[in-house]
């Protein structure tokens, strides 16, 4: 492990001092050999598709895990994205003249060494290298084991083109030794990795937060809400939760719970009630809920649950600050929404409500480093330190302050 991350650091001299065009010219060269060996890449994911049904993964981990020609040409294209992003590294973020005359800048640069653990979705893989090559950054990846086969032939491509370019191949990587003490050890290398990122499950997050003596920027579990107020467009508000929670219910941004006002919740509940049942989504609800349509009782274990499944809990609540409340005590920082054409409750609720990201009148399943013009990222951060939300290029580089002075001493 140490002489695998002894190599990783020692490249990172390699790919920090690396000019933006450059670096673009290679991404692209990375997004042909992708499309070029698509087949090869199928073949190898249906390999993990086969293990996955053997093992009777579920229906929402298999469609995270599946590539097909079509999600390939979108793993190539975000590569393309990320290469036509505006060069993160050598921003300068301040600059000022101090009282001795020394010019002081405060430059963006690269974190240096970032390990990445993550689950199911194997365009992770070139999304996250992409991301930290275009930022200058050594990227150590290590996905699920129902993704091997493919996350090592997208490596293996991705190495190709490095090499191609003269350059150490240890700059993109998969962590050698997979398993649960691998990653134990990996965590505790702050000597060698300067920042460890988990996405996935409950469990491993916990597990590394707790665990690791590397700094952590967590991905944790998205437990998303909707919230339909009073004065919402009801034909609005029903297709945006439909959307939130039936477009790909498997991800961290599909909603979990859907809140609606008292006020209208005799009027609106029937019709979200045809539409999710039309969805084929299976519902939830508190005893106000069940008071006006047929449904499971909702338990205090199901609000606290994100599902990654066609499963949707409704809450009636008494007002936007139940609402907010509900939130704050059933949230996980991630996205939150609300339905309303009441501009005061809008902002009422944009400024209350603790998430990286928070939504008027649209889709929760936006909260993505696509959608917000990222390219990619390498995921959804709910800390509040140093990076929150999509974590694009820009939240992989820090600063350094560089000083211009004309041989002035201190006294």
């Amino acid at each position: 492990m140490q002489e695998f991350l002894a190599k990783a650091k020692s490249s990172m001299q390699v790919i920090a001092t690396l000019d933006g065009k450059r670096k673009n010219k290679i991404l692209n060269q990375m997004a042909d050999a992708i499309v070029e060996q698509s087949a090869y890449i199928v073949n190898e994911n249906q390999k993990d598709m086969q293990a996955g049904q053997e093992n009777r993964l579920d229906s929402a981990l298999l469609d995270r895990l599946l590539l097909d020609e079509k999600r390939v040409w979108a793993i190539a294209q975000s590569l393309r994205e990320i290469a036509a992003l505006k060069e993160p590294v050598g921003r300068v973020l301040e600059g000022w003249v101090n009282e001795e005359n020394i010019r002081i800048e405060k430059v963006s640069v690269p974190i240096g060494v970032v390990g990445v653990i993550y689950e199911s979705r194997p365009n992770v893989t070139s999304d996250v290298a992409g991301l930290c090559f275009k930022s200058g950054n050594v990227a150590i990846l290590k996905g699920g084991k129902e993704a091997e086969q493919s996350n090592r032939a997208i490596a293996k491509i991705l190495q190709s083109v490095l090499i191609k370019n003269d350059l150490p191949k240890e700059i993109i990587s998969l962590l050698p030794d997979s398993s649960r003490e691998g990653v134990a050890k990996l965590i505790k290398e702050d000597q060698y990795v300067d920042l460890i990122v988990p996405r996935g499950g409950e469990g491993l997050i916990r597990y590394i937060s707790q665990n690791a003596s590397v700094p952590v920027v967590k991905h944790d579990k998205g437990l998303c809400h909707t919230y339909i107020h009073a004065h919402a467009d009801p034909k609005k508000a029903i297709s945006i939760a439909l959307n939130a929670k039936c477009q790909r219910p498997g991800v961290c941004n599909a909603m979990e719970t859907l809140l609606v006002d008292r006020s209208i919740a005799k009027e609106i509940l029937p019709s979200l009630y045809k539409a999710f049942v039309d969805a084929g989504t299976k519902l939830r609800g508190c005893s106000r809920t069940r008071e006006v349509i047929f449904i499971d009782l909702a338990t205090d274990e199901h609000y606290r649950t994100e599902y990654l499944a066609n499963q949707l809990n409704l809450k009636v609540v008494d007002g936007v600050d139940q609402a907010i409340a509900h939130i704050a005590e059933y949230g996980s920082g991630h996205s939150e929404a609300i339905i309303t054409e009441n501009y005061t409750v809008a902002e009422k609720f944009m400024n209350a409500v603790d998430a990286a990201c928070v939504y008027v009148n649209a889709s929760t399943r936006f909260t993505d480093g696509g959608m917000f013009g990222f390219g990619a990222e390498v995921g959804i951060s709910t800390n509040k330190l140093h990076a929150r939300g999509p974590m694009g290029i820009n939240e992989l580089t820090t600063y350094k302050f560089k000083l211009y002075g004309n041989g002035q001493i201190r006294q």
